[in-house]
């Protein structure tokens, strides 16, 4: 029988020491890569990604970065940050394609995993932070929509990131520049609700006051300021102001009220937070101001959560930004070592290794189950695509090289995979002199047949497409007058 020598480094030591505690970034980028990039870019666009790509194969058409478009109409529902990221990635690599215009939601949800076992280290400790790190990396939320280039993964990763930067110079008793600049750059609502909760229950809401607190929300509100009073200036200003209006008062009003719909919004809410919500229950045995300050915490995730998700206009997706928060709240209680289940539940200890064990397990079944799904049930779904179909049948039509005149096409995402040049024009009379094809809506059809900007030519429609929305476009092509 082999017997360890005092001091021996066998090799659970060396695995334990070099993996879980220096290669924690490298756990990270693993568990990332096996769940964020497979199949990443296979599926074609859905839903309103549409909406941030081509925005911004426009804006790197023509240079105009600070009106984007969809079609030939300016595109005011939602500030152009997520367009610039994309427009970025597509100029940055050099390729236009379903995964550089999904990588970097990816690289969004990877940024908040890494921070939270670098900066927050040292306030969670070398567990708590790589706990939290996994869970930010592994739940139901950031999965759905960190593998979409949608403005969700972006904002909430924005939020998580400003929570972590403040928090951890919070708990390292920062005050000043260190507390409050740097979270600037990523401020929001599900920011602040932790963030009052937390020096109200310190006594120290005298910080709000301060002046490099005022000087942080000077720097929130110019970022947002910089873009949109020139795009205000340089647009019909009463239609954006309209838009904008819209936008904000249409989450308050009653207006499409479901009830069915809207009382399900915290349920589908929590869901985000599967499979680690039922650990929210585990209680610790700490001095009572530490069970406060992790309470008041907790208080203030919850207390915007419902917030939002109760406002006639909410919807589950709204209160993701929450995820950032509760993945450190998730962190600080798990990483304590006298966990135990409330007596009403059943009372038992929580012992680490269980914790552990569980951890690995679920990160385990995460990875694995997305490998799957990217390798082996993606290639299966390309099978059923709506979108793309439509593409294919004006490509074996249009040359590559001929352009082709959209008017007023409103939003098409098959034109995203069109391989001519999409050029946009608002009316039929703005079609140039030697157009070849164009595509318009229904209510152009009649014009398009009668116009007489190319006689002695006439227009001949070449092709009629139904999409999945069952949206008709109508594409035509002009003979040569010779």
């Amino acid at each position: 029988m082999v017997t360890e020598r005092p001091g021996r480094r066998t090799w659970r030591k060396i695995l334990l020491a070099k993996w879980w505690q220096r290669r924690r970034t490298h756990l990270v980028l693993l568990v990332w890569a096996a769940i964020y990039l497979p199949g990443l870019g296979l599926l074609e666009i859905r839903g309103e990604e549409g909406r941030r790509i081509l925005p911004a194969i426009t804006m790197l058409q023509t240079g105009n970065y600070l009106v984007p478009h969809v079609g030939s109409e300016p595109y005011f529902r939602k500030p152009p940050l997520i367009n610039w990221i994309v427009a970025c990635s597509f100029k940055l690599t050099g390729v236009r394609s379903e995964w550089t215009a999904r990588l970097p939601s990816a690289l969004a949800i990877l940024a908040v995993a890494l921070t939270f076992v670098t900066r927050g280290r040292r306030a969670l400790g070398t567990t708590g932070s790589l706990l939290a790190a996994m869970i930010w990396l592994v739940n139901g939320g950031n999965i759905e929509k960190g593998r979409l280039i949608e403005i969700e993964a972006i904002y909430v990763s924005l939020t998580a990131l400003a929570f972590i930067f403040w928090i951890a110079a919070y708990r390292a008793e920062e005050t000043g520049r260190g507390l409050w600049l740097l979270p600037a750059i990523f401020l929001g609502l599900f920011f602040y609700g932790p963030v009052v909760a937390l020096l109200w229950n310190d006594r120290k809401l005298a910080l709000l006051a301060s002046r490099d607190h005022f000087i942080a929300l000077v720097i929130m509100f110019g970022m947002f300021a910089a873009w949109a009073l020139p795009a205000f200036l340089l647009s019909d200003s009463a239609h954006v102001a309209k838009v904008w209006s819209r936008q904000y008062t249409g989450r308050v009003s009653s207006s499409g009220f479901q009830f069915s719909s809207w009382i399900m919004n915290i349920p589908r809410g929590l869901v985000y937070l599967l499979p680690w919500l039922p650990f929210a229950l585990l209680q610790f045995d700490e001095p009572v101001e530490l069970r406060r300050r992790h309470f008041a915490l907790l208080l203030g995730i919850a207390v915007p959560f419902a917030l939002v998700e109760l406002i006639p206009g909410g919807g589950p997706r709204f209160a993701m930004p929450a995820l950032g928060p509760a993945a450190w709240w998730f962190g600080e209680l798990l990483a304590h070592e006298n966990l135990h289940w409330p007596r009403w539940l059943c009372g038992r200890r929580f012992p680490p290794r269980l914790r552990n064990k569980i951890a690995v397990i679920v990160v385990g079944i995460g990875c694995i189950a997305l490998l799957a799904y990217g390798l082996i049930a993606i290639p299966r779904l390309r099978k059923h695509e709506k979108v793309r179909q439509h593409a294919r049948q004006i490509d074996a039509i249009i040359p590559p090289s001929v352009p082709l005149y959209a008017v007023n096409p409103k939003y098409q995402p098959y034109l995203f995979y069109v391989q001519a040049p999409i050029r946009y024009v608002s009316r039929i009379e703005q079609l140039p002199a030697d157009t070849k094809f164009f595509l318009v809506q229904p209510e152009d059809e009649t014009e398009a047949q009668t116009t007489r900007r190319w006689s002695p030519s006439r227009a001949q429609l070449v092709l009629r497409i139904i999409d999945y929305r069952e949206h008709e476009a109508i594409l035509f092509s002009v003979p040569s007058s010779r």
